[in-house]
């Protein structure tokens, strides 16, 4: 009868045999045996299936925790702990027009992965407020007394120091940036302001502050800088995680020649204000020109950069578009189309001898106002008087002359130049105008669909003026929609579409445009993208730590997880070899006083003592 031999590198003791019909004498040899040999089995099995689960367990909860990354960031409300010698700051005073606002960013070390940008947020105070203040007048205002200006920007700064541990001052980078209302100014009152600023701040306070940390900053840097902030709050500049994610390929700005690179899809905004619209976006593709004028325009619009530290890296190289259309924001746009009605209708009265518009009861009948509604326009010491018809699409067509389209390839607004977009695969984020004009009044923002917009459009325009007046006073309405929203809803509906799909050339099924005032329920600022840009360069200090502990102990690069239960399987295999010797040593104590008591009987029946060592 076959046999079936199995062995291993234990003890001679533990070989033994299994025979087909005699399964139970494996039982009957030796119950021990059997006993430890499952232990051990157990054991090994044991260990093999806490690797494989803890490595899956641990290998979706660090993809889940990369997921949610952003979004804990934006939505994480507790405050910053300042006794963290690990935390880090950096200080953004935005200097706009009608004021001065400082902002105050924080980020733990940096984790010496290269392809990481810094992990920057919002610091908050001990009552988890954002560290935020504002002061009026704008810095602008100043231009006539630059020496004032150090004293008024002083509240803000001293605002800071009092947030940031003293300890850390002097590795805290401070940035003032001024924007619209000194680009106005002429450039030795710029130049005058900026000096006193540069004379005086590093006398007061201890921030890392040079000369390049104040500048005024021009419209298209602005816009890159909003463009960085929404994008990684969104985190579209982390790596691909999973075949789910929108991805796009990438023609590397200077390195067109080689293949194009698959990265996260980023997003693009539209920004309607109430003098000026602003779209930025990447361009992931070479483009080409239709003419040397053409291209020449593009140099300005075409903003190129490395948001990563290694400038041999090109990961995070981003070729972006931004434009500023001044005169096309929501109230510059009805100013302008005001202006054309009163000129127009006053050369029509002197023309054909009419009197419209000079009345009451000859009123001009705008197709842009709400229906019924009364309303004044007064130019040079005359009134014009207007009553809206709510025509919805004929206030569409009225306006659409002021998009000063050209018949040339690729421009937009105003005949400006604007590479193509590739719908299919592209998202929109629509701020100010584009939310309130959505939300406020249709309480439809968020995702954007034409055909709903302009169904809600047409029937708030056609609707009366009363019925309106009476939804306001019952607070049907958003909270902050007044007077003044509801009378030119209708006109910005109209002049919000015209922009996205005549001027900027969106299909009317383009679905991938979703109006927000917010992002992740916080506001994004553009002094986010900026200390995102401008601290590139903070990271190279500790990844070059981070080297050199990984090329000095390289079984640091283990995670704890790992580290732990391989430490526990080496235990739990000496444990069992101490064991498995222990019984082979019980074994060989038993056997020896056996093997005694034979040789006696041996000696017994007349054998000589060498015959029975040989028989042993």
């Amino acid at each position: 009868m076959g046999r079936i031999g199995i062995s291993c590198l234990f003890p001679a003791s533990w070989h033994f045999s299994i025979s087909p019909v005699g399964c139970p004498r494996i039982l009957n040899t030796n119950l021990r045996q059997i006993i430890v040999i499952s232990v051990l089995a157990a054991a090994v099995s044991l260990l093999y299936f806490s690797v494989v689960i803890i490595r899956s367990k641990y290998g979706r909860l660090s993809r889940d925790k990369k997921f949610h990354r952003y979004l804990a960031r934006v939505t994480d409300i507790e405050a910053t702990d300042t006794n963290n010698p690990n935390v880090n700051y950096g200080i953004v005073v935005d200097c706009g027009s009608s004021g001065s606002r400082i902002f105050v960013y924080c980020w733990p070390r940096h984790n010496g992965n290269p392809h990481d940008l810094l992990d920057i947020r919002q610091m908050r105070d001990k009552n988890r407020k954002p560290v935020v203040m504002k002061i009026k007048p704008g810095i602008s205002e100043f231009a006539t007394s630059p020496e004032k200006v150090s004293d008024y920007i002083s509240p803000l700064l001293n605002f800071a120091a009092e947030h940031v541990p003293r300890a850390k001052h002097k590795e805290t980078p401070l940035y003032i940036l001024c924007t619209a209302g000194m680009r106005i100014l002429p450039e030795s009152q710029q130049k005058a302001i900026l000096e006193d600023l540069l004379t005086d701040i590093p006398v007061h306070f201890d921030f890392l502050f040079s000369d390049s940390h104040a500048e005024v900053i021009s419209g298209k840097q602005e816009g890159v800088y909003a463009w960085i902030g929404i994008n990684f709050v969104l985190g579209r500049f982390e790596h691909i995680e999973d075949d789910e994610e929108a991805v796009v390929e990438v023609n590397i700005p200077g390195s067109e020649s080689r293949e194009a690179i698959l990265r996260k899809r980023t997003a693009g905004i539209l920004d309607m204000g109430g003098v000026s619209t602003q779209i930025a976006y990447e361009v992931p593709k070479t483009v080409s020109f239709a003419s040397s004028q053409q291209e020449e325009v593009a140099k300005n619009l075409l903003a190129e950069f490395n948001l990563g530290c290694d400038v041999h890296q090109t990961e995070h190289v981003y070729r972006v578009y931004v434009a500023t259309f001044l005169g096309f924001g929501g109230n510059a746009a009805r100013q302008r189309y005001e202006d054309r009605i009163f000129a127009s209708t006053v050369q029509k009265n002197r023309l054909l001898g009419k009197q419209t518009g000079l009345a009451p009861d000859t009123p001009y009948l705008d197709p842009c106002l709400p229906l019924d509604i009364k309303d004044e326009i007064q130019q040079n010491g005359q009134t014009m008087y207007l009553r809206g018809t709510g025509d919805f699409d004929l206030c569409r067509e009225t306006i659409q002359p002021f998009m000063n389209k050209t018949n040339e390839t690729q421009t937009s607004l105003n005949g400006v130049y604007q590479p193509p977009i590739h719908f299919q695969n592209s998202e929109f984020y629509g701020f100010s105008e584009f939310y309130y004009c959505t939300e406020d009044v249709l309480r439809m923002g968020g995702d954007y669909n034409a055909a709903t917009f302009t169904k809600a459009a047409k029937d708030y325009c056609a609707t009366k003026w009363s019925i309106l007046r009476e939804r306001f006073d019952r607070g049907l309405y958003a909270s902050h929609a007044d007077l003044h929203r509801l009378k030119y809803q209708c006109f910005k509906s109209a002049w919000m579409f015209e922009v996205f799909h005549r001027g900027f050339s969106f299909p009317v099924n383009y679905k991938n445009l979703k109006t927000a005032l917010q992002v992740y329920d916080k506001e994004v600022q553009w002094t986010l993208g900026a200390i995102l840009y401008r601290t590139r360069f903070l990271p190279l200090r500790d990844i070059q730590q981070e080297t050199f502990r990984a090329s000095h102990a390289h079984w640091r690069g283990f995670s704890f997880v790992y580290n732990h239960y391989l430490f526990s399987g080496c235990f739990l295999v000496v444990v069992l070899s101490i064991l498995l010797y222990l019984l082979r040593l019980r074994r060989i104590h038993r056997r020896t006083p056996r093997s005694a008591s034979t040789a006696a009987l041996w000696l017994e029946e007349g054998l000589p003592s060498q015959k029975i060592a040989g028989a042993l």
